[in-house]
């Protein structure tokens, strides 16, 4: 078992570093709001096999730690927890392992790299898929980039809330990744609004249909998963879309720097920022239905 420092106790952060304690690591954690470290803290407290602490910084959490693990909202709230005032890495020891679940830029998790290489420690840009439900079963897909040695020494840590944990490059990567990962999502949920407005319009049972062609070519997890809620109007299955929008952003920015063509993505984003403006933050990424159903 290692000392580790979690910081970030957001809806996927809290299960996460729950998943840390439950296997027997010390951990301390961080929240900008403190009283979401404390209930952690009185949550985990008898399901815990190691010490359990809060820190009032960054750099309180990461001091004496081996493993630094992050999950907070952007490349500033990532610049902020580490390098900002009481910053993580001026706190850390030599030979230290920085870990960001934050979905972020490349650009972003490159600086962050080199800062710590300047300090020598090891960053790992690792952001996450599988939602609110991986995080709280332990399942996640961890897409990572960095030190194949450092990757090494995390890798049996970020088990604890993890199914799959590959790395796929240096620091950068594992942000590649991600951008793939939702690239697709975007692709596969419009295409399934738009068959599922088409069945209902049609006067067919959209349920019975996708019973139907689930056992085919057009089986896919967001059919598996979302498509008898979407049907139903249910929309309050965790991944929501301002969350999208912030996560298609930086995949847009990265393909025009890159020059590379996204036209689906492109238009896809813009169909979420409609359900944004009738009233869907914070309804999840399979309501793009509603633009055709309201």
């Amino acid at each position: 078992m290692v000392k580790v420092a979690f910081i970030g106790l957001g809806v996927m952060g809290y299960p996460m570093a729950g998943h840390l304690a439950v296997a027997g690591h010390d951990v301390t954690v961080y929240n900008r709001t403190a009283d979401k470290a404390e209930s952690w803290l009185e949550a985990y407290a008898d399901k815990a096999d190691g010490e359990l602490y809060m820190a009032p910084t960054p750099a309180g959490a990461a001091a004496d730690a081996d493993i630094v693990f992050a999950c907070v909202g952007a490349d500033k709230d990532v610049a902020e927890v580490c390098i900002g005032e009481f910053g993580a890495f001026d706190a850390m020891k030599e030979g230290a392992i920085f870990v960001d679940h934050t979905t972020a830029s490349a650009n972003c998790a490159r600086a962050m790299g080199a800062a710590a290489a300047e300090k020598g420690l090891s960053f790992i840009d690792a952001p996450i898929s599988g939602g609110e439900a991986g995080a709280v079963n332990g399942a996640l897909t961890v897409m990572c980039g960095g030190d194949a040695d450092a990757f090494a020494k995390a890798e049996p840590v970020i088990q604890a809330y993890a199914k799959s944990v590959k790395l796929l490059g240096g620091v950068g990567a594992g942000q590649l990744t991600k951008m793939v990962n939702q690239i697709c999502i975007a692709g596969a949920v419009q295409g399934l609004a738009e068959a599922l407005n088409f069945a209902m319009e049609a006067g067919l049972d959209a349920k019975a249909v996708v019973d139907v062609i689930s056992k085919g070519a057009a089986q896919s997890w967001q059919m598996d998963n979302r498509a008898e809620t979407m049907i139903d109007g249910k929309f309050d299955f965790g991944f929501a879309v301002d969350w999208m929008r912030k996560d298609l952003g930086i995949v847009l920015t990265e393909a025009n720097a890159m020059g590379v063509s996204l036209p689906v993505t492109a238009l896809v984003d813009q169909f979420y920022c409609d359900v944004q403006k009738m009233g869907g933050n914070r309804n999840d990424t399979s309501s793009l239905i509603r633009r055709f159903r309201g």
